[in-house]
């Protein structure tokens, strides 16, 4: 479905005379957000541009629409700051995409935010620094795609080709490179971004078709917003609609142009990953969408941490990139931190550990927290299809001596829900030692029993209620039938699926999955992720391993 869009430039703290005029709008247009494109608060140094900011931070102006934005040429001022560390937005209705982060809307709309001026130096570690490097600019190309990409300078050589002129008196914009490498990369729908003194539209351009896509031709439309003033004629406000499932044209629109930028390398890049493990996460009540922030449960604790700061999440600033090996619609894959085997617990079949998570793209604790729900479907069945994959490459690496553990902690008071797989001998499957490890470790712990879940008893897998502990349990074809299972049939794989119900305030270990995986294949020293923590060298060394190995099932790669 589309939906109604609309983008202000520059703001510079004119905060009451622009969300006025956006609320009027909205009235009559109902649109799904609104984008900053460029500076909101300015230098807001002045007396008049204090008393805005404090009106705004006080709740006397009203921002009448979920409002995205990033940095432009200014800081943010530090009362702003502290309301995004302490709330995770700066008021109702008013949130900060990061530096360099994406975010995929309710909406289904992906977009992808680069604020600030490039830095030749390497800029402060600030996340609020209006400053970014080129490595900024080449992270966000493992974005894959996006609907919409967000930048405060302009791409080089945009004007190549245009018959669109700037006015004669205007400052000449900066223009970046890295900048045109993300566009070309991403080639999004709608490429914005703002000046100080025009407003600047350029033609359509149409980006050239690939192997795997011939016929299709992307079509972006880089649009600069003028900064908003009460004097000046020029456009700082711009409305458009958008649907991100509607087909690209096969066909090039009257007054297009061809791309004014060379075509990336089709080699891949990797994207962003988490830079520490799940167990660091302090519990929290968090929705996937960054709307209607829910402030009923308040704890004596320091706030938890949002999608800019969630070692899951790729709007965190601080993420490391080398250890990302698949990137989806939905979700991605990346090789564990501290892993349980190591590169030499499943050779020669497999020359690396093997230990992954699978990882949505939503900021929710939980699957069942998406509210969405083709969102929420979507979501699970990607996470399922990298599983499938997965399973795939271990059957073909190992010629069904490999069977696979997947886990899942679900709790609403959770931070970023996750999957971890793990390679796993087949006869410990087929011969019931997988199940019966978790299951006895559970009573020992005087958890709850496990119950068995058949497919059909589940009509929406991705909605279950409650909190829980999931465990799927996957025997290859081979193995299966080797030990007779009662499930397998001819060249079948089995698999069971058992859940651990969990109340919401039952002290759950989050380390069980790994604790009940390390005894059983007698790795018990590595227990503590923590104390396995590989150099960076060497979990680079894995990762290429896997991606070589994993390249031929990796569905995204086929896109």
């Amino acid at each position: 479905m589309a939906s109604k869009i609309v983008v202000i430039g520059n703001v510079n703290c004119e905060l009451q005379d622009v969300f006025t005029k956006l609320a009027k709008l909205q009235v009559k247009q109902s649109f799904s957000f609104a984008i900053i494109a460029g500076d909101l608060f300015g230098n807001c140094s002045t007396e008049h541009e204090l008393q805005q900011m404090t009106a705004l931070l006080q709740g006397s102006i009203i921002v009448p629409l979920p409002t995205y934005f990033t940095l432009g040429s200014k800081p943010l001022p530090t009362r702003v700051i502290e309301q995004i560390e302490a709330n995770d937005e700066v008021c109702p209705n008013l949130y900060f995409l990061g530096k360099r982060g994406t975010l995929k809307t309710s909406e289904g709309i992906r977009i992808v935010a680069l604020g600030g001026s490039l830095e030749e130096v390497s800029p402060s570690t600030d996340k609020y620094h209006p400053g970014y490097t080129e490595s900024d600019a080449r992270t966000l190309i493992g974005a894959h795609h996006a609907d919409i990409l967000l930048t405060h300078q302009w791409p080089k050589g945009v004007r190549t080709g245009s018959k669109v002129q700037s006015p004669e008196d205007a400052t000449p914009t900066q223009e970046i490179q890295c900048i045109a490498d993300l566009c070309s990369a991403l080639k999004p729908r709608y490429h914005l971004s703002s000046t100080d003194g025009f407003f600047f539209e350029r033609e359509p351009f149409f980006h050239l078709p690939t192997e795997d896509n011939p016929d299709e031709k992307p079509l972006t439309r880089f649009i600069s917003l003028a900064s908003y003033s009460k004097t000046s004629k020029q456009k700082w406000m711009y409305a458009f609609t958008l649907d991100p499932k509607a087909p690209h044209p096969i066909t090039i629109p009257v007054g297009a142009t061809v791309t004014p930028f060379s075509p990336l390398p089709t080699k891949r890049k990797p994207l962003p990953d988490q830079n520490s493990s799940y167990s660091r996460f302090a519990p929290v009540d968090n929705d996937s969408h960054h709307h209607k922030r829910s402030r009923k449960h308040q704890h004596p604790r320091a706030p938890p941490p949002g999608p800019d700061q969630c070692f899951f999440c790729l709007s965190n600033p601080n993420i490391a990139t080398h250890l990302i090996t698949s990137i989806g619609n939905e979700a991605y894959l990346t090789i564990a931190k501290g892993p349980l085997p190591t590169s030499k617990t499943f050779s020669p079949s497999l020359p690396f550990p093997g230990h992954m998570l699978i990882i949505p793209f939503n900021h929710t604790p939980a699957l069942n927290s998406i509210t969405d729900t083709p969102s929420r479907h979507s979501t699970y069945a990607e996470m399922q299809k990298y599983r499938a994959a997965l399973h795939s490459m271990l059957h073909a690496r190992s010629n069904g001596s490999l069977g696979a553990v997947t886990w899942e902690v679900s709790r609403t008071t959770g931070i970023h829900i996750h999957w971890q797989f793990l390679p796993v001998p087949a006869n410990l499957v087929t011969r019931g030692l997988v199940e019966a490890a978790f299951k006895v470790e559970a009573e020992n712990l005087k958890y709850p029993k496990f119950e068995t879940l058949s497919s059909s008893a589940q009509s929406d897998p991705s909605a279950e209620p409650g909190d829980f502990f999931r465990v799927w349990i996957w025997a290859p074809p081979a193995a299966a039938a080797e030990e007779g299972s009662s499930n397998s049939s001819g060249d079948s794989a089995t698999e069971k699926t058992i859940l651990l119900p969990l109340g919401p305030d039952f002290r759950f270990d989050l380390q069980f999955g790994r604790r009940v995986m390390a005894k059983l294949m007698e790795l018990e020293k590595r227990i503590n992720w923590k104390d396995d923590v590989q150099s960076r060298e060497e979990e680079e060394v894995d990762a290429a391993a896997f991606k070589e190995a994993f390249k031929g099932f990796d569905f995204t790669l086929e896109e």
